[in-house]
């Protein structure tokens, strides 16, 4: 009874240390995006499709639990299996990425090459939706929401960079 306890209190805390390193991504990008969204990027023309900003903070909180879970549900998997770690390195290494786009595009107030990390972001997250996928098919699916908006997010940067490229 208590090996079968302790395997299930690992299993909590993996699920919640899966959350936390995805939602540290999101942390770590709102410490650069925050100071920026009412100074800099207030005075940037924007695209008739952007959102409102108070709606990024509720999308985003959603879109990195969808991640944690579906990392949870690989590294379930167990980590000692060759593709699971490849998978799981590629997915940190995404996170990674995924969080340099806030520093490139809000702290340095880079829009061109906010849009090339974007572009490699959504490349990284087709592979990790590819590398998931083998392993556990509701992992890949979790992040499709995710592709989405990377997507939407991608197409506003480059309409920002588009619309204010002479001003810059």
């Amino acid at each position: 009874m208590k090996r079968k306890r302790h395997i299930r209190e690992n299993r909590i805390g993996d699920f919640i240390v899966s959350i936390l390193v995805c939602q540290s991504a999101g942390i770590l990008g709102s410490f650069v995006t925050d100071g920026s969204v009412t100074t800099w990027y207030a005075t940037l023309n924007k695209p008739l499709l952007a959102p409102p900003n108070w709606l990024f903070g509720p999308v985003w909180l959603a879109l990195y639990t969808l991640m944690g879970i579906a990392l949870f549900l690989v590294w379930e998997k167990g980590f000692d299996k060759p593709k699971v770690k490849v998978a799981i390195k590629l997915f940190i290494f995404h996170l990674a990425v995924n969080a340099l786009w806030s520093v490139v595009f809000f702290g340095l107030n880079q829009i061109f090459a906010g849009l090339l990390v974007i572009l490699l972001l959504l490349a990284l997250i087709f592979l990790v939706i590819i590398a998931f996928y083998p392993l556990d098919w509701r992992a890949a699916l979790l992040l499709v929401p995710y592709l989405f908006w990377v997507s939407f997010a991608a197409y506003l940067n480059y309409a920002i960079w588009l619309l204010n490229r002479g001003a810059l």
